[in-house]
């Protein structure tokens, strides 16, 4: 039985034992489990958010984000296997869009894969234009205006 006992914790700094774990998660995700190429995974480090929901003290979740035109743009959103299905990665984006919200931002963008699209749409957000291919992976971007 999983315990829930949820934190979220975000970092900019790249030798922050935060960006470890966010890395470890998305190396476990998207390279291993979607075998998407290691240097396309770790592009774009420095200077994004990086943030990680913990469960009971271990990395589960994890996402990132940066200004992009008056909104954030979210990236690399990701739960390692076990831990699907309970909610982290809804109330890591909720973390997130709160302080985007707090920041100013005016919008939130993504770019979603396609097998998600339906959690994202249950969030708030909207497919916008045609689809892409990312990493071999198809995706729609998908935008939720904030409303203050």
């Amino acid at each position: 039985m999983i315990k829930l006992a949820v934190t979220i914790k975000m970092t900019q700094e790249l030798a922050s034992p935060i960006y470890q774990d966010a890395l470890a998660i998305r190396k476990k995700v998207f390279v291993e489990e979607q075998g998407v190429d290691i240097s396309l995974e770790i592009d774009g480090e420095k200077g994004p958010y990086h943030y990680v929901l913990y469960n009971d003290g271990v990395a589960a979740a994890t996402g990132r984000a940066s200004w992009e035109n008056g909104g954030w743009h979210i990236q690399r959103v990701a739960t390692r296997k076990q831990y699907r299905g309970l909610g982290f990665a809804r109330q890591l984006l909720t973390k997130i869009e709160t302080d985007a919200r707090q920041a100013g931002a005016k919008f939130l963008t993504l770019g979603a894969q396609d097998t998600a699209q339906g959690f994202y749409t249950k969030l708030g957000y909207q497919v916008v234009g045609a689809g892409f291919i990312d990493a071999g992976i198809p995706h729609h971007r998908m935008d939720k205006k904030l409303e203050f």
